[in-house]
């Protein structure tokens, strides 16, 4: 019973041979270059980064190389748990589909580094086409507008913002200081916002012509940056 275990254990490492290992690292990096393309497709502007994008295909690649080290040896995987659990990642996710980038890159290694190729490639064709049509979905723009005046017109720039913004507007700050200055934040909605510039001109130097205001600016807030 005990030979019975100690072969279960020990003698189960199915030999690969050169073809197979090199097949398993083409197919994974075929199938990458789908996820380089698909993350790249998603992902636009500011939001975008090419290094994070370049250590998927890198994951895919690794996961795919642990894979044919552990192949069906029972003890070379149960080592290779403990090893990666005393790894520690402490970088922040900016995006939460990134999470989803990372597991598909991880899923494909394993597929390939198993010679199961038909999965590995279906999966990603069926992920490519949804984050192709999903993907590309933002969130709805922001825009903080700060506005510094004289205390005394604070009531008439509310007015004046309610006017243009027929009240959608959310005050998010308020602050007054000794010497008679009063700091407002607004956020409103980009869409609201041009559409008000379209029919009064630019916000900022809008609001800066009003009595007893000393400065007022726009600045865009990009909630998929702030996350």
């Amino acid at each position: 019973m005990k030979q019975q275990i100690y072969d279960l254990l020990i003698n189960q490492a199915g030999a690969l041979t050169l073809e197979t290992v090199l097949l398993n690292f083409a197919a994974a990096a075929a199938i990458s270059v789908l996820i380089f393309i698909s993350y790249r497709i998603s992902f636009s502007g500011p939001v975008y980064s090419r290094k994070f994008n370049i250590s998927l295909v890198m994951l895919t690649l690794i996961t795919t190389l642990v894979m044919n080290v552990i192949g069906n040896n029972i003890s070379l995987s149960l080592g290779m748990v403990g090893a990666l659990s005393i790894v520690r990642f402490r970088t922040a996710i900016k995006d939460p589909r990134d999470t989803a980038y990372i597991f598909w890159c991880i899923a494909v290694g394993i597929c390939c580094g198993v010679s199961d190729y038909m999965v590995a490639a279906i999966g990603s064709v069926v992920l490519f086409a949804f984050l192709a049509i999903f993907g590309v979905i933002h969130d709805a723009e922001c825009v903080m507008v700060v506005i510094r005046m004289d205390t005394g017109v604070t009531d008439v720039v509310h007015e004046r913002m309610n006017d243009l913004f027929s009240g959608k507007q959310v005050l998010k700050m308020q602050n007054t200081s000794k010497d008679g200055v009063t700091e407002i934040i607004y956020q409103v909605s980009g869409k609201k916002l041009n559409s008000v510039e379209k029919q009064n001109g630019k916000l900022a130097p809008l609001l800066s012509q009003m009595d007893g205001v000393r400065s007022a600016s726009a600045v865009m807030q990009d909630t998929e940056i702030t996350q």
